[in-house]
């Protein structure tokens, strides 16, 4: 499991993660402007957690340092954490059986000192409905591919996270 802490001193699997999610986050962009397809609410915050995940990439892709990947790890794990359970909550809330259907807000609620819905609206304004399950590949939706993808990362930065736990704990000894 060593290797995990090796490989991420390299920049590759950094680019990976960075190409990764800056795709996610373009081919979003283009179900948006050019297939039509309107982000909820979820879908904005799913988006968000995809763009920190680009983000903490690129941390250190610019400076490559213990203390650099370790933050870039854990807002790695966070955002992942993060965009499963809003990824959870929108499969939930497309799939929701009961009389009355729970609200799914309109504008989403970034804090007040960072409102991207007004600096980037094209890109984080909510202008669709979160029941909106039209897209469907494999007889599963967006919602369920992100639960799926997130997932993966989330999986993924929590090896990297144990290694690296793991390796301080046998050169502490």
């Amino acid at each position: 499991m060593f290797w995990l802490v090796d490989w991420s001193k390299t920049k590759l699997p950094w680019w990976l993660l960075f190409t990764c999610s800056s795709l996610l986050v373009a081919s979003a962009l283009y179900f948006q402007h050019a297939l039509g397809h309107s982000p909820c609410v979820k879908c904005i915050y799913q988006r968000t957690a995809m763009v920190t995940l680009a983000l903490s990439a690129g941390l250190p892709l610019i400076y490559m340092h213990i203390v650099t990947r370790l933050l870039s790890i854990t807002v790695w794990l966070a955002a992942s954490v993060w965009g499963l359970y809003v990824a959870n909550s929108h499969v939930e809330l497309i799939f929701f059986e009961g009389f009355f259907m729970p609200p799914c807000p309109i504008e989403p609620n970034f804090p007040s000192f960072m409102p991207l819905h007004n600096w980037l609206p094209a890109i984080f304004d909510a202008t669709g409905e979160c029941n909106d399950n039209r897209w469907q590949f494999l007889n599963m939706g967006m919602a369920e591919w992100m639960r799926i993808i997130f997932s993966g990362f989330a999986l993924t930065a929590s090896a990297v996270a144990i290694s690296y736990i793991i390796r301080f704990r046998q050169v502490a000894k």
